[in-house]
C-alpha cells in the first residue's frame, strides 16, 4: 500500500507541473521535492549471446543523452554460443562486448563458472564493470574477490547492489549448478545464511535505493521479498523468465533470457524510496537500431569459418527431445559403448532441418564436458536411475518402469541379469554431481562430448531423423 500511495503522490505532483509548464518549454519538476531520476536496464542468462548487444548499446546511449543510466545483468553471461565458449580466450568476446556496452554491474550466475577457476580469473581482470556475489568465497584461488555489495553512483544518485548465486548443484554439496570439479576451490553458502548479514547496507551506504541483483530464480527473489524487505527493488535471473511483479511492496524484474529481450526500469526516487516507477520490457528481435561500431565487432567475432564447416545433414526439424535421442545414440556410436545417458540440461538447442554445422553442435553442447565411460552391473544402473531423481535421453537399451522395478533389456527385448556387466558412455558433469553412484574407474577420453558427435557425424554420411524416438527415462 505504502508504495502505491507513493506512486499517487508522484502522479499529483507530475500533474501539477505539466499545468503549470509553458509549451514548447521542458518539464521541470520542483526542486523542493527533492526528486531524483534514474533508468535501469537489466539483461540475465544471455549465455554467450552477442548480436543484440550493439541494439542495446544504441538503446543505451540515447537513453544517456536523457537522464542517469546504470545498466546491470543478473548472470549467466557464458555457455550457450561456441564463438565466446570456444575462442581461444574462453569467455572473452562477452567481456569485450559488455565492457564497450558500458555495463556497471554484474552478479555472478552458475555458469560463470563453467570454463573453470583459471578462466574465470582472466575474465574478471578482464572485465571493466564491478562483480558482486556475497555468498562464495574466492580467497584461495587468486580470482579476483567480487564484491558482497557495491555502490554505484551516478551523478546524484546512489545504488547498492547485493549479489546472490544459487547453490543447488549437488545433493551433498552447497555449489551452483555447474560442473563440481571446476569449483573445487571455491566455498560457497546459502543465500539464506548470509543475506541477514546486509539487512542495514543501505542505511551504512546512506544509498538512495537497495537492490538485490540475484541469480536464484522467479520463486525465491518472490521469498526474498516476502521474508527478507530490505530490498527497494530485486533484478534476478536464472530461470529464464519475463518478470514485472510486486511482491510485498517489492518490485521484482527478469529479462528471460539468451539476450532477446532488455529490461528498461524508470524511476523516480524521493527520500530514499522509489516516487515512481514504469517498465518496459524491449523486445531486441523486433528493435531495428543498432551502433554500427559495435555491430561490425560482433560481426568479426562471428566470422570463424572453422565453426561454419558443415558436417553433416538433418532430414527433419528436431525438437531438443529428439535432439537428445540423437545425440546419445551418436555418443554411444562413437565411444563403443552398451548405453549412454544425456542429462536434460546438457541439451540447450533444437535443430533445423539441413545442414548441420560444427557451430550448432557446440550450441547444443557448449559445456565443454569431457567423454568418459564406466563398467557397470546393470542393477548399478538401475539403482542409478531409480534414485538420482533426474531424467535422462538414452541410447542403446531398452528401460521400463512398473511400480518401484525397472527392467533393463537389450535392443532385441530381451531382459538383462542385474548382474550382467554393461559399458555405459556419458559426459563427465553427470558422474562428478552424482559421484555416489559411479564409484568405479572411469576411461577418460581425449575428446569431449560435442567433439565425439561432431566425429560421428564427420563419419557417417547419412542424413539423421530421430523424430519418431522417445528414448526418455525419469523414475517416477
Amino acid at each position: 500500500m505504502k508504495f502505491f500511495k507513493q506512486l499517487l503522490l508522484y502522479f499529483l505532483v507530475s500533474f501539477f507541473a505539466i499545468a503549470c509548464s509553458k509549451e514548447g518549454n521542458p518539464l521541470i519538476l520542483p526542486s523542493e521535492e527533492n526528486l531524483k531520476v534514474l533508468t535501469i536496464f537489466h539483461i540475465n542468462d544471455q549465455h554467450g549471446k552477442l548480436d543484440n548487444f550493439s541494439k542495446i548499446k544504441y538503446i543505451i546511449d540515447k537513453e544517456k543523452e536523457q537522464t542517469n543510466v546504470m545498466v546491470v545483468c543478473s548472470g549467466d553471461i557464458f555457455s550457450g554460443n561456441p564463438v565466446v565458449d570456444n575462442h581461444e580466450l574462453k569467455g572473452f568476446p562477452m567481456i569485450d562486448i559488455m565492457n564497450k556496452v558500458g555495463f556497471d554491474i554484474s552478479t555472478i550466475g552458475n555458469h560463470e563458472f563453467d570454463y573453470g577457476e583459471s578462466n574465470l580469473k582472466n575474465r574478471f581482470q578482464q572485465s571493466k564493470f564491478e562483480w558482486v556475489c556475497a555468498n562464495v568465497d574466492m580467497n584461495t584461488t587468486g580470482i579476483p574477490e567480487p564484491h558482497e555489495y557495491k555502490t554505484i553512483t551516478k551523478n546524484d544518485v546512489k545504488v547498492t547492489f547485493l549479489g546472490l548465486v544459487e547453490t543447488n548443484g549437488k545433493d551433498d554439496a552447497i555449489i551452483p549448478s555447474t560442473h563440481p570439479w571446476r569449483v573445487q576451490n571455491l566455498t560457497f553458502q546459502k543465500y539464506t545464511s548470509v543475506i541477514d548479514n546486509y539487512s542495514q547496507i543501505k542505511d551504512s551506504e546512506q544509498s538512495d535505493l537497495y537492490i538485490a541483483l540475484t541469480h536464484l530464480g522467479e520463486s525465491t527473489d518472490n521469498f526474498i521479498a516476502s521474508n527478507y524487505p530490505y530490498f527497494d527493488m530485486i533484478i534476478g535471473g536464472h530461470s529464464h523468465s519475463k518478470v514485472n511483479s510486486i511482491v510485498n511492496n517489492i518490485p521484482i524484474f527478469q529479462a528471460g533470457s539468451n539476450l532477446n529481450y532488455l529490461g528498461k526500469i524508470k524511476l523516480t526516487i524521493k527520500n530514499k524510496t522509489i516516487a515512481s516507477l514504469s517498465y518496459d520490457l524491449i523486445n531486441l528481435t523486433n528493435y531495428a537500431n543498432s551502433d554500427l561500431e559495435l555491430k561490425d565487432i560482433i560481426d568479426t567475432y562471428n566470422a570463424d569459418p572453422n565453426l561454419d564447416e558443415v558436417i553433416g545433414y538433418a532430414n527433419a526439424y528436431h525438437s531438443k527431445s529428439e535432439v537428445g535421442y540423437f545425440y546419445t545414440n551418436a555418443l554411444r556410436n562413437e565411444l563403443n559403448v552398451d548405453f549412454t545417458i544425456q542429462n536434460t540440461g546438457g541439451v540447450r538447442s533444437t535443430l533445423n532441418e539441413g545442414d548441420i554445422l560444427k557451430r550448432e553442435i557446440y550450441t547444443i553442447d557448449p559445456f565443454n564436458n569431457g567423454s568418459v565411460t564406466y563398467t557397470m552391473t546393470a542393477g548399478e544402473i538401475k539403482n542409478f536411475l531409480r534414485n538420482s531423481g533426474a531424467g535422462f535421453y538414452y541410447s542403446g537399451l531398452l528401460i521400463e518402469q512398473d511400480g518401484n522395478y525397472i527392467t533393463l533389456s537389450n535392443l532385441n527385448n530381451e531382459p538383462i541379469n542385474d548382474s550382467t556387466n554393461l559399458t555405459i558412455g556419458l559426459n563427465d558433469y553427470i558422474p562428478a554431481v552424482y559421484d555416489s553412484y559411479f564409484t568405479q574407474t572411469p576411461t577418460y577420453k581425449s575428446y569431449t562430448t560435442a567433439e565425439a558427435i561432431i566425429n560421428y557425424l564427420e563419419k557417417n554420411p547419412n542424413p539423421i531423423n530421430f523424430t519418431s524416438y522417445n528414448n526418455y527415462f525419469k523414475f517416477q
